[in-house]
């Protein structure tokens, strides 16, 4: 598991640093767990998990009093940092991180895309428009369509969509009559 959270980050992160041109800031990302790091200083999986059964094994008095493992490979996460303001993305504006974390699924999204293995992934973004500026929304309306995937984008403002009119269907929903759908 290790191995493979260290793997997909760093292929996650050679796409991100293929996007410099886009207008969503850069991240840098690492994983915070003990195991991807020493996945990534080269440690074999068999050492690896030698190590976790010791850790495990030393820890369980530790882990009762706790009543939860304190140690373990679930106890990883993913760090973000801001690559342009050097700052971890928890100390950016709520507006830097959203635009952070949609960077990250586009990169994802495309990485998949190419992925022969699996089919193209369907990008699901709630509410994303409303929380991105115009220019950035008509950038992130123009990836979707390069990358040539299926996406559904919510929203509660029809106008924030206007850069999608020809291009994209949109659908208006009429709560009093659900029956009424009308396109963009």
């Amino acid at each position: 598991m290790a191995h493979a959270r260290a793997r997909t980050l760093a292929a996650l992160q050679a796409e991100i640093e293929t996007r410099a041109d886009r207008p969503f800031p850069m991240a840098g990302l690492s994983l915070t767990g003990i195991w991807e790091n020493l996945a990534y200083q080269g440690v074999s999986p068999g050492e690896i998990g030698m190590k976790l059964v010791g850790d495990l094994a030393a820890g369980r008095a530790r882990d009762a009093a706790a009543g939860r493992a304190l140690t373990g490979p679930h106890r990883c996460d993913l760090a973000i940092m801001h690559a342009e303001k050097q700052r971890p993305a928890a100390e950016c504006s709520t507006g830097e991180q959203k635009a952070l974390i949609l960077n990250l699924i586009l990169a994802q999204a495309s990485r998949l895309s190419r992925a022969e293995s699996a089919p193209n992934p369907i990008l699901l973004l709630d509410e994303v428009a409303a929380h991105l500026d115009r220019r950035r929304r008509a950038a992130l309306f123009d990836e979707i369509e390069a990358l040539k995937l299926q996406a559904f984008l919510t929203g509660t403002d029809e106008h924030l969509f206007e850069d999608l009119k020809g291009r994209a269907q949109g659908v208006h929903v009429d709560g009093s009559n659900p029956a009424i759908l009308d396109t963009l």
